[in-house]
C-alpha cells in the first residue's frame, strides 16, 4: 500500500506518516522499499498506526509513544510497571480534567454575568459586588 493510501485509510497525512517513520515509530516491519524507492506499507504498518492514535488519544506525547511502543515489541515491562503507567495517566488525566472544571465554571460565570448585563444590570452589578469580596478587590 503507498503511503496516500495508507493515510487516507488511516486519516492521516503523507507527511505525518514520514514522520512516524523518520521518528522510528514505523520500521522495516512496516515499510519495504520497492526498486524505485517507493515506500510500500504493510497491513503491519496499519496496526501500528492504529496503536499511535490509540495512544495519542490518551495524551501521550512522542517520547512515550518511542518507549510504549519499544515496550510492545520487546515486551521489556513487567506488568507492574505497566500498571503504574496506566495509573500515572490516570492522575495526569483527571488532573487535567479538574483545570477544565475549573476553566468551565469561571467561563459560566462570565456568559452569566454577560448575559445579566443585558437582562439585569442590578443582578450582574451584584455578581460582580459579590465576586469582588470573595478575591478581595
Amino acid at each position: 500500500m503507498k503511503i496516500q493510501e495508507l493515510g487516507d485509510l488511516m486519516g492521516l497525512t503523507p507527511h505525518t506518516i514520514r514522520f512516524y517513520e523518520k521518528e522510528g515509530l514505523l520500521d522495516s516491519r512496516h515499510i519495504q522499499r520497492e526498486k524505485n524507492n517507493y515506500r510500500n506499507y504493510s497491513d503491519e504498518a496499519i496496526k501500528r498506526l492504529k496503536l499511535i492514535k490509540k495512544f495519542q488519544g490518551i495524551g501521550c506525547s512522542l517520547a512515550e509513544l518511542k518507549t510504549i511502543l519499544q515496550d510492545h515489541d520487546t515486551n521489556a515491562r513487567t506488568n507492574q510497571e505497566v500498571i503504574e503507567w496506566i495509573l500515572q495517566k490516570i492522575n495526569e488525566i483527571e488532573r487535567r480534567k479538574d483545570e477544565y472544571d475549573h476553566m468551565l465554571v469561571t467561563l459560566n460565570w462570565m456568559l452569566t454575568y454577560r448575559k445579566l448585563l443585558n437582562e439585569d444590570p442590578q443582578q450582574a452589578e451584584a455578581m460582580m459586588a459579590e465576586l469582588r469580596l470573595r478575591i478581595n478587590i
